[in-house]
C-alpha cells in the first residue's frame, strides 16, 4: 500500500469509527455496545451440524457513524485459517450494520456476506436478558437472530429461518462466542 493509499484508507476509518455510542441514544436503547471488541467463536452449526470440524471463526465489533451504529465483521473460517481456495456453504466474511431507530425504539439490523451473496433485513429488541432480531432473508423467507447466554466474555448465537411449510423453524447457524483478551 504507497502513502496516499494508506492515508485515503486512515481517513475512512477515522470517519467510520467512534468511540462510543452518541449522546442522543438513551443507555437503556443501548442494545449492542457490549458487543465492542473482538470475539473468537466455534461454529456449532452453519446449515448442517459442523462440531465435529472444531471450525472457528473471529467476529470484530466497534461504534460507527458518530455512535449511531454499531458495526461488525464475522469471519470465517479465522483469517489465519483461510485458504485461497475456501470450502462451498462456509464461507463467511460479512458484515452487520445496527443502526438505533428511535422512530420504531428497536434497532434495524442489516447483514451482507458477500463471500455467500446472502444478505438480510431485521429489527433488533430486548427480551429479558436476551436480544431477538426479527426479519427476512434477500428473497423473503422469515428469519430469527438470537443472542442468549450474554456476559461480559460470552455469548450464545442461533439463528433460524422458517421453513417452506410456514410452521417449522429451522437452525441455520449457532455459534458460541469468546471475548478476546490483551
Amino acid at each position: 500500500m504507497n502513502a496516499l493509499d494508506h492515508a485515503l484508507a486512515s481517513g475512512f476509518h477515522t470517519a467510520l469509527g467512534a468511540p462510543g455510542r452518541a449522546a442522543d441514544i438513551d443507555a437503556a436503547d443501548d442494545l449492542y455496545g457490549w458487543l465492542v471488541g473482538s470475539w473468537d467463536m466455534d461454529v456449532l452449526h452453519y446449515r448442517t451440524d459442523v462440531r465435529g470440524r472444531h471450525l472457528t471463526g473471529e467476529i470484530h465489533v466497534g461504534w460507527a457513524l458518530e455512535g449511531r451504529a454499531v458495526q461488525d465483521v464475522w469471519i470465517m473460517p479465522r483469517r489465519e485459517d483461510r485458504a485461497a481456495r475456501r470450502e462451498p456453504g462456509l464461507d463467511m466474511y460479512g458484515t452487520t450494520l445496527r443502526v438505533w431507530d428511535a422512530s420504531i425504539g428497536a434497532w434495524r439490523v442489516t447483514y451482507i456476506n458477500p463471500a455467500n451473496g446472502q444478505r438480510d433485513e431485521l429489527i433488533g429488541r430486548r427480551a429479558g436478558r436476551d436480544i431477538v432480531q426479527i426479519g427476512t432473508h434477500a428473497n423473503g423467507t422469515p428469519i430469527r437472530w438470537n443472542f442468549t447466554e450474554i456476559t461480559d466474555d460470552s455469548f450464545h448465537w442461533t439463528g433460524v429461518a422458517l421453513a417452506a411449510d410456514g410452521v417449522t423453524w429451522t437452525l441455520e447457524g449457532e455459534f458460541a462466542a469468546r471475548r478476546r483478551r490483551g
